[in-house]
């Protein structure tokens, strides 16, 4: 079967580096746990999710995604300087990244890019913003999704992914 831009769910084995560079961004080789994912759901970069449109189960290829596929261009105005009392309790480092809660509820990756003894600047891009990915994969499975896992988003369904009765779904 080939990987189509929907409905289709797909584990691949995966490395990532920024382009150009030997450091592993990211990987699950040699885990034995491929990553799942259901193709149109917006569950990946949209980069990978049209370069691997067209492969078919055991394909390996390598795959250089743009930073605006990927991550998004590096955007000056996502930086911020906050009162170092915002900060009470936490041991600062350049580079730490912190989690908070968004205006929506949803929870916020920042970066802290530095700090004095009255203000710490901080960064809400993602680390990888600006940067272009070469991702090396091999599929591991191709198969269509079932009618729940295109209704719930979930490979395996939503009762599968949680037990049922748990009210997730």
């Amino acid at each position: 079967m080939t990987i189509t831009d929907k409905d289709c769910v797909v584990g691949i084995e995966y490395e990532v580096k920024e382009a150009g560079s030997s450091d592993v961004v990211d990987s699950n080789k040699g885990s034995g746990q491929p990553l799942e994912f259901i193709m149109g759901k917006g569950q990946i970069i949209p980069g990978l999710e049209k370069a691997l449109c067209g492969m078919k189960k055991d394909e390996e290829g390598d795959l250089l995604i743009p930073a605006s596929e990927a991550y998004g261009e590096y955007n000056e105005e996502a930086v911020q300087t906050l009162p170092i009392e915002q900060f009470e309790g936490v041991e600062l480092k350049e580079g730490l990244t912190l989690y908070g809660q968004g205006e929506d509820g949803q929870t916020v990756q920042v970066t802290v890019k530095s700090f004095t003894d009255k203000d710490v600047t901080i960064d809400f891009n993602h680390p990888l913003a600006g940067k272009d990915l070469m991702f090396s994969v091999k599929v591991d499975s191709v198969r269509e999704a079932t009618a729940d896992e295109i209704a719930s988003g979930v490979v395996g369904g939503a009762a599968e992914s949680c037990g049922t009765g748990c009210g997730c779904h």
